[in-house]
């Protein structure tokens, strides 16, 4: 018996990127601007930053994604009165008409869709050598130590985040107002998302405090195995260990705004005292804390005299 092979309709296709950055950038960075023959997108990860496209000025917040054409002029600046951002810049080549959905838009991405880019980023830092925040340095170095085919994953993720953008785009552009019942399943995924999403900004408000699992479930109504279930779903990590996490994001931000010491910063975030703090933020990211203050200067100073 003779099978019929299927060729698979390949509608967009990224084979090869010039970039990938994660910058932390302190206030008052300006990057003067340029263009080039590639796309290139912009995702704020944290805080927000002004990016010019050509004549059109936007404010970017957290979440928000735009993607540069090609020959467009584009620049970055980090207004004195917002919080220092942190942003994922990544630049690569894709000939596909279907990339003109995405001249002059501005997304604001949802948790699927953030979900996915998170997934690029860390596949990113797994496929590449750094450093990551030296926007001198464009050429990108495989990791020899990288997992089995990291970088076709990351291009997957990549290929995947650009089709669900353009199917959202493509959809909103129909304006329909069918509603169709969304089945059980999908129904209870959205509610552990939002749950999820409850208890992250119940951890932000909450950042001065030492929070523990009991506190977490008392404020969630939820019982030490659900939470940790519906948590872990969302973020691949405990949400102690994620909390940690956003105390020491939130030094980092505000180491870089320059407006207390670190024993001020400590106690901001509910460290009882400056040996601790300065342990959990080298060990959370390989610096002390006066050495990453040092570098987010750096990184000011280059950016001014280039």
């Amino acid at each position: 018996m003779e099978f019929a092979r299927h060729t698979l309709k390949e509608m967009l296709a990224v084979r090869k990127l010039i970039s990938f950055h994660y910058f932390e950038f302190a206030k008052g960075y300006l990057f003067d601007g340029e263009q080039h023959d590639f796309w290139e997108l912009l995702y704020v990860d944290k805080g927000s930053v002004e990016v010019r496209a050509d004549d059109r000025t936007h404010q970017l917040e957290q979440g928000m994604i735009i993607f540069h054409k090609p020959g467009e002029f584009h620049t970055v600046q980090v207004s004195q009165q917002h919080k220092p951002p942190n942003v994922f810049v990544l630049s690569f080549e894709c000939a596909s008409p279907y990339m003109s959905k995405f001249e002059n838009s501005l997304l604001k991405l949802g948790t699927q869709e953030r979900n996915l880019l998170s997934l690029l980023l860390q596949e990113g830092f797994h496929s590449f050598e750094p450093p990551y925040d030296n926007s001198l340095i464009h050429q990108l170095v495989s990791n020899s130590d990288a997992p089995f085919a990291s970088e076709q994953v990351m291009r997957n993720y990549l290929e995947t985040l650009l089709i669900q953008l353009i199917r959202r785009l493509d959809a909103e552009d129909c304006k329909t107002s069918l509603v169709t019942r969304k089945p059980a399943s999908f129904q209870t995924e959205k509610a552990e998302q939002q749950t999820a999403e409850r208890i992250i900004a119940f951890m932000r408000e909450h950042l001065s405090e030492q929070l523990n699992l009991e506190r977490l479930c008392k404020e969630m109504h939820l019982g030490k195995s659900r939470l940790k279930e519906v948590f872990h779903s969302y973020s691949r990590t405990g949400p102690i260990e994620y909390f940690k996490q956003l105390k020491i994001e939130e030094a980092k931000v505000l180491i870089r705004e320059q407006l207390y010491n670190f024993t001020e910063i400590a106690a901001m975030l509910g460290y009882g005292s400056i040996h601790y703090f300065s342990r959990d933020f080298k060990k959370a990211t390989g610096m002390s804390p006066s050495e990453y203050a040092r570098t987010a200067k750096a990184r000011v100073k280059l950016a001014h005299t280039k």
